[in-house]
């Protein structure tokens, strides 16, 4: 059905039933600003408790991740924040709505949310397929910045997934498959950002209430659990405090209430509780409310006190951004769309994504994603620096990837399979690289990253180094015309071996290379047919 055909059919919707006995009774048996315990254990709520904190080697080792960063913005599959934007008079988004939908005031994102149904997801599929690219965990978004969750959410009872739209609980899916692969799992929690986010719908339908739904598809429901916009606006620009310091909740930004808090902190300690993720990233400036609030301290004491009372060990992983340097003792440090310019003391991680963080037609239209060799690149540079990456593969509003990412997802595997062992279990090496993109000034990172794709791109002359056990992994970030590699870093006299070079080897192949060693490098002759994704080729050196 075209989705003008589905708008015609929206009045005679069957109006929503009214919530469970059971799940009204939860939901209202606390009061608006009280909130769960956490769980008990060594870890406080406090930065001094929480720096404690040591990263489990599961994430040290696993390197890459796969994100599916898929929620019911991901249905008009027109890109990114599609639920702000299409309030917003002068974005391309809003142009779209208004020729797709129609007026935002009486079809808002609350009815785009009824419209998304899934039918197209099959987890099992998309799981098996991103491990037999080489992921060793993989994230599934649990809420974006539009407030809605999508799993069975005791404490967001009337906008949640398994409520309307896909009537399913996309979480518990998700987790059974990860889980059924072998995977660590993780969630991504984005929702702290809405009431602020979704200020521009303050002149369309965000004011609404549930007095407002009589005779409509969302009888029974209270806008105001999604929209949260009984307030006034943020002070500055007059659209919504989602810019610079105000992301940060300074500069005029408008500050929750507290019951709106602590709502978010029981959403997000029933997802832990609920469904045990090995990970949690939060798209926040440290933590969620952060600094105006604890809850995110809190959460992150209670997972952490969680995993060691349930696996007998710290298990847990929490990201955050934008941290200091005892923020980052306390957590893994994420840097979105961008990377570290040297060798990080702690482990860390960088999440991109090879489009649009939500679905966008257009980018498939324009053959514009990402190539494997451009994620392969990356993964190379993040884990020689001691990161790992996440890797945002978009998903369609149906729950399916496109004909142009399975064949990106597909490269990437089998580049891994050939190459992992000098990805998985291993740590830096003495320098993370040489070779003319390091040479250059580094593009400097702006905010939570941005600085992915300023630099110089890498070429054969260019090398990245890992190390495990006795052997040191070279990458060459290209073939070189002439089939000669030099190695300054592994020369005769470099303090970083203490034993001569006694063989080199192509990983993908395992056979043994000719080399020489000498004063000015290492110099390895490579093989005469050159191979299939040559374009990074990983040396074993003993």
């Amino acid at each position: 059905m075209k989705r003008r055909d589905m708008l015609k059919h929206l009045g005679a919707a069957v109006p929503a039933v009214a919530l469970s006995g059971t799940a009204r009774a939860a939901a209202d048996a606390m009061a608006p600003d009280a909130s769960l315990p956490i769980a008990s254990g060594p870890f406080k709520p406090e930065w001094d408790s929480l720096d404690k904190y040591q990263v489990p080697d599961w994430f040290r080792n696993a390197k890459f991740g796969i994100w599916a960063h898929w929620g019911p913005q991901c249905q008009p599959e027109f890109g990114d924040w599609y639920g702000r934007l299409m309030y917003e008079k002068d974005s391309d988004a809003h142009k779209h709505h208004l020729q797709t939908y129609g007026d935002p005031a009486q079809i808002g994102f609350k009815d785009i949310i009824n419209q998304w149904k899934a039918d197209q997801w099959n987890a099992d599929e998309l799981v098996a397929l991103y491990k037999k690219a080489g992921a060793k965990y993989f994230v599934a978004l649990a809420n974006h910045h539009d407030n809605f969750d999508l799993y069975s959410s005791r404490y967001q009872p009337e906008w949640n997934s398994a409520r309307i739209g896909p009537q399913k609980d996309l979480v518990a899916g998700w987790s059974k498959a990860a889980r059924a692969n072998g995977l660590r799992f993780g969630v991504s929690v984005h929702a702290a950002h809405a009431w602020t986010w979704y200020e521009p719908a303050q002149k369309y339908d965000g004011n609404l209430t549930r007095l407002d739904g009589a005779g409509k598809w969302w009888e029974g429901l209270d806008p105001q659990g999604l929209y949260a916009q009984r307030h006034p606006r943020s002070k500055t620009g007059g659209e919504g405090g989602v810019w610079d310091a105000q992301w940060h909740w300074g500069g005029g930004a408008a500050i929750p209430d507290k019951a709106y808090g602590e709502k978010l902190f029981n959403r997000t300690r029933d997802l832990i509780d609920s469904y045990d993720p090995d990970l949690v990233y939060y798209d926040d400036t440290v933590l969620p409310l952060w600094p105006v609030s604890d809850i995110g301290l809190r959460l992150a004491a209670h997972m952490y006190n969680r995993s060691i009372a349930t696996k007998g060990r710290l298990e847990a992983v929490v990201n955050g951004k934008i941290l200091n340097e005892q923020q980052r003792r306390s957590m893994v440090w994420d840097i979105e769309r961008g990377q570290s310019n040297r060798i990080e003391e702690l482990p860390w991680q960088t999440c991109t994504c090879i489009g649009n963080w939500h679905y966008d037609r257009r980018v498939y239209d324009n053959r514009a994603y990402k190539s494997a060799k451009t994620v392969l690149h990356t993964l190379i540079d993040v884990v020689s620096k001691n990161g790992n990456l996440l890797l945002s593969v978009p998903v369609r509003g149906d729950g399916s990837i496109d004909s142009q990412e399975r064949a990106i997802v597909e490269e990437v595997g089998r580049w891994m399979a050939k190459n992992g062992e000098a990805i998985y279990d291993t740590r830096p090496w003495a320098v993370f690289g040489e070779g003319p993109v390091m040479e250059e000034a580094a593009a400097p990172m702006s905010g939570a990253g941005f600085n992915e794709g300023k630099g110089k791109p890498f070429s054969a002359a260019d090398v990245r180094f890992t190390a495990k056990g006795d052997a040191v992994y070279a990458f060459v970030m290209g073939w070189p015309q002439d089939g000669k590699v030099t190695i300054r870093s592994l020369r005769s006299a470099t303090p970083h071996l203490t034993r001569r070079i006694a063989r080199v080897e192509l990983v993908s192949s395992g056979r043994p290379l000719a080399f020489r060693q000498s004063a000015d490098g290492l110099h390895v002759t490579l093989p005469v047919h050159q191979p299939a994704l040559s374009y990074a080729n990983a040396l074993k050196i003993t």
